[in-house]
């Protein structure tokens, strides 16, 4: 039933001005509706991100969000860092190794990074 159905990622955060300015100027998403007492609509490719006031925004420990970038990894990740963006590193391992801020695994390249919030937002390239 599902299946036929458009999902949408969704994440907390605790001070909507904040977020605002974070994915809309440093992530460059494009606020396509607000308001309902500051949850707020990002465009996100062909899908919508939904952010929304909550008091237990940052609790959570894996990714929140996860975008697909495919070649576009080097020159997306120079821009978030050039915007102050800080990349997580995760230590090397059998299958996963780094390259500066971007880990390898096989052909994929994969980043980490947090919301003002701490939500752990996630970049691959396949």
């Amino acid at each position: 039933m599902l299946n036929t159905k458009t999902s949408k990622a969704i994440v907390a955060v605790s001070d909507p001005d904040r977020a605002r300015d974070f994915y809309q100027n440093v992530l460059g998403l494009e606020l396509i509706g607000d308001g309902m007492g500051g949850v707020m609509a990002f465009r996100t490719g062909e899908s919508e991100l939904i952010v929304y006031p909550s008091r237990f925004a940052g609790t959570n420990q894996a990714n929140a969000v996860v975008w697909g970038v495919d070649g576009d990894m080097d020159a997306i990740v120079a821009d978030l860092k050039a915007k102050g963006v800080v990349f997580e590193h995760y230590p090397d391992d059998e299958w996963m190794q780094r390259d500066g801020d971007i880990h390898m695994a096989g052909n994929a390249k994969l980043v980490w990074f947090k919301d003002p919030d701490g939500n752990i937002l996630h970049l691959n390239s396949m």
